[in-house]
C-alpha cells in the first residue's frame, strides 16, 4: 500500500498478486469456536482489506487512465475541504443534523473557493 501513489496498476496489481501467493496460508487460517464447532477466518480484518483492494482495483488508477482530467493521486485536497467544512460547522454548537446538513449545502451551493474545481 505504501507504493501505491508511486507505480501503475499494472505494477500494482503485480505486487498484490505476489503478496497473496507468500501470504495465502496465513491468509487462509481458520479458527474453530471451542463452544459451537464453527469455524471462522482468523484474520477477518486483512481478508476484507485484501477484498476491497481486489474489487476497487480497476478504480484505484483512474488518474492515470484520464491524465487531461489532471486528477491528483492522493485524497489530501479533498480532506483538506472536508475538515473546512467540519470546522465551519463546529462553530454552531447544539444544532441538530438536519440543521448542519442545511448549513453544509448552503457552504457547498454558494461555490466557496476552497470547493472550487
Amino acid at each position: 500500500m505504501a507504493t501505491l501513489c508511486q507505480t501503475n496498476e499494472k505494477e500494482f496489481t503485480e505486487s498484490l498478486h505476489d503478496w497473496y501467493q507468500k501470504w495465502s496460508s496465513f491468509f487462509k487460517e481458520r479458527t474453530t469456536d471451542p463452544f459451537t464447532g464453527k469455524w471462522f477466518y482468523t484474520h477477518k480484518r486483512l481478508r476484507s482489506a485484501y477484498r476491497s483492494l481486489k474489487i476497487n482495483l480497476p478504480y484505484l488508477f483512474t488518474y492515470q487512465k484520464y491524465p487531461e482530467l489532471n486528477i491528483p493521486n492522493t485524497t489530501n485536497s479533498l480532506d483538506g475541504c472536508f475538515a473546512y467544512l467540519e470546522e465551519l460547522v463546529r462553530v454552531h454548537r447544539g444544532v441538530n443534523q438536519t440543521l448542519k446538513r442545511k448549513i453544509i449545502l448552503e457552504i457547498l451551493t454558494k461555490r466557496d473557493p476552497v470547493f472550487r474545481y
